[in-house]
Formats: structure tokens, sequence, C-alpha cells
């Protein structure tokens, strides 16, 4: 058989362009650092590959998203913060003005510190993030969660936010709470706060659930200490009393309690029980301490403070607080006994305000620590990632530059066969 010049020179050539070829991927695998440069090279590792560079790309999503959680539960928790220290500097102030040694114009003067503290609360109630967004109002968060209500003096504050809490996925399996609304941290008590009590006249139906009731004021000159728990196990421990005064025939005065029941029927406890200055009255595990001349008609409403009708508004109790304290406490002695039935009931209310707020303070800080755990897991997995798709695609410079060398090698080969080839002819033996 013979063969041609131009089957030789073909040949000769091929092999030169197969040995470039060869010698150029090893050059661009060095280049990039990559064994797999192109699908071709290993179908079954770039496909793996595909898959694992998915999964750090939506690993590396939720680490941005914690980044976003972090920030906003950092912002709420700092509020919070100013806010608890906002709550003990308006109680420091009302134990100062409980003081008998104080003029109605020393009064009216913790009542503009409490002013000012009062509008602090409003500011951080309605406190927004960098972007713009209020950090209370739920989903709502275009606009302030809290507006002033209508009325004299000092004004108070609805919650017009959205009731939900605004969530955030930051891993596949959780969905973290990143804001709590202002309802829940505001207009809220937790789920342990005891009794308190209000001294005044209700309207027949002040006892009605799932509002708060306007009342008037007793005329009396009663004021109470407490209540106080005495004994949980008591069959009506959890319900709401209401503890009315009248007079017998002699015109000396009784009082009668009755258990509040869920659907508001009234249930009497303690029937025209005569009534001394001074004495502690226990009913439904609870106890209260009286003291004063009570007028026929007059009442204590006592409530569990998470029961519905219970006043739960941080913003109200401090507005009770500073129209009380506004008040003229050196006429009628009526209104001396307004007054500590009043700072009493505030102080209660505030107590369980501030446990509210660090409750949820507690709460946001949990949920910090949570992202934190969260994050070193993350970052593990993506360590194991990033070794996997290492695995499968990335180059062995050792063994890359071995073969390099054996590439160049025989590309040199392949053009030296075909210099000797390409100057055989038959000519040369004529």
């Amino acid at each position: 058989m013979r063969i041609s010049t131009v089957t030789m020179f073909e040949q000769s050539v091929s092999a030169m362009n197969r040995q470039q070829g060869d010698f150029l991927k090893v050059g661009q695998q060095i280049a990039s650092g990559r064994r797999v440069v192109n699908p071709s090279d290993d179908p079954q590792a770039s496909s793996r590959a595909v898959g694992v560079s998915q999964a750090k790309a939506i690993t590396q999503q939720f680490a941005d998203a914690r980044i976003s959680a972090r920030n906003s539960l950092s912002q709420a928790e700092s509020v919070l913060n100013s806010v608890s220290d906002a709550v003990t500097s308006a109680k420091t102030l009302l134990v100062q003005a409980a003081s008998d040694t104080l003029s109605d114009v020393d009064r009216q003067s913790v009542a503009s510190e409490l002013r000012g503290i009062y509008e602090t609360l409003i500011g951080q109630a309605n406190a927004t993030d960098g972007n713009g967004r209020y950090l209370f109002g739920g989903y709502r968060d275009d606009s302030a969660p809290f507006a002033r209500t209508a009325g004299e003096g000092v004004q108070g504050a609805q919650y017009i936010g959205d009731g939900n809490t605004r969530e955030q996925r930051i891993d596949a399996s959780r969905l973290m709470p990143v804001a709590d609304n202002g309802k829940t941290i505001f207009q809220s008590v937790p789920s342990g706060a005891g009794y308190v009590a209000r001294a005044e006249q209700s309207s027949p139906d002040a006892i009605s659930l799932g509002t708060q009731q306007d009342h008037v004021r007793n005329e009396g000159t009663v004021a109470f200490t407490g209540p106080s728990r005495v004994d949980p196990d008591n069959e009506h421990f959890g319900k709401p009393f209401e503890l009315t005064f009248s007079a017998d025939g002699a015109g000396n005065p009784t009082f009668s309690v009755s258990a509040i029941e869920a659907n508001g029927d009234k249930t009497p406890i303690v029937t025209g029980a005569s009534y001394e200055t001074g004495q502690s009255v226990s009913f439904g595990g609870i106890s209260i301490t009286l003291e004063g001349d009570p007028v026929d008609g007059d009442q204590i409403q006592l409530r569990p403070a998470n029961a519905a009708g219970a006043n739960q508004d941080l913003f109200k109790s401090l507005k009770d607080a500073i129209d009380v304290l506004e008040m003229d406490q050196e006429g009628a002695p009526e209104n001396r006994a307004h007054f500590r039935n009043t700072i009493n009931s505030v102080m209660r209310e505030m107590d369980n305000s501030l446990d509210n707020v660090l409750t949820v303070r507690a709460s946001m800080g949990a949920r910090l620590n949570e992202l934190d755990v969260v994050d070193a897991v993350g970052s593990n997995r993506m360590m194991n990632y990033d070794k996997t798709l290492s695995d499968l695609v990335d180059l062995d410079y050792n063994e890359a530059i071995a073969e390099y060398s054996l590439r160049q090698v025989g590309l040199q080969a392949a053009q030296k066969a075909f210099v000797d080839v390409k100057g055989l002819s038959l000519f040369n033996f004529l």
C-alpha cells in the first residue's frame, strides 16, 4: 500500500493539533485553577457541582437574611432598653410624688417630668429603622403605629398598626419574628401578672368583657393597699371581683364582694360584711387592706392584670398618673383618697408594663443568640459545600504541572516528527 505525501502531512498536522489541544487544555486548567472547565471535562462532577453551587447560593441568601434580622432585632432591643429606663424613671417619680410632704406645686412639677417621659415613650413607640420603616407597626410599617387621641389634658395613644408580628426566614426550617408589634409591647402584660385594683363606681355594664370601661370616682375616702395573692388554689382565684360598700339599717358601713363570671354574671362571695377602717379583707384567694370612710355605692374593682377590661396600656397608666398629680390634693379628703388609690393602681400597672417590656426584650435577646447559633451552623455548612465543590472541580496543581510538562514534550515531539517527515521526498534518491 502506498502512502501519499499528502496523507503523511495530514497525519502529522493532526498529531500536532491534538498535542497542542491537550497542552492548551492543561494550561487553561492551571490558569483557572479548575479541573472541570467545561461540562464535557467531567459530566458527573459538573452536574454535582451545579447542585452544590445552588445550595451555596441559598445558604448565602439565608446568611444575608440573618444580617437583616439581626439589625432589626438589635435596633428594637436598643429601643426597649430606653423604654425600660424611662418606665423605671417614671416609677421613681411616682414614689416621690406619693409622699405626703409634697405640696400641690411639687406634685405638678413631678407631673411635668412625667409628661417628658410620656413624650419620650411615644417617640420610642414610633421609632424607625435606618430605612424609615416603623419598628413596632407589624407589617404596617409605613406609618406611625401610635396616634394621639383627641381630648383635654394629656392625650392618650391609640395603636393603629398591624396586629401581626413581622417574620423573616433565616434558615430553611426557621421563620423568626424580627419585630414585635407595639400592642404586644406597650399595651399588654405578662401572663403571670397579678391583680390590680381601682377604686371607682362603675356603670351597670362596666364589667362587660373585652373593653376598658369609663368609671366614676368614689365619693368616700376609702383608700386601699394591695391587693396581694394569698391562696391561688381558691375556686374563684383568677376571676375579676367587685367590692361594693353600702350601709345597714343602723347606718353602719358594710361591704359585699361578687366574682364576675366569664359570661358577665356576678356570683356573691361576701354579703353584708361589717366594715372597719384599717381592716384587711380576704376573698377569692386575694387580700386587700382598706382604710377610710366609704359612701354608699362606692366600689373597688379588682381584676387580674391580663384579664379583659383591665388596663394594660402603659400610656393610659402614665396619663392617669399625670392627671391625678395635676389635681388639687389640698381640698376635700376624698381627693386625697382618690390620689392615693390612683397612684397605687398606676404603680401596679407600670410594674406589669415594665415586666412585659423586659419579657419582650429578653425574647429579642434570645432570638439574637439564636441567630449566632444559626450563623455558626450556616458557616460550617458553607465550609462543607466549599470542600465538596473543591473536590469536584478544583485542580490538583502538582498533577496538572506534571501533565503540563508531559503535554509540552508531546507537542515538541509532534513538531519535530513533522519537520522530519516533511523533509522526506523521492527526489532525494533520484
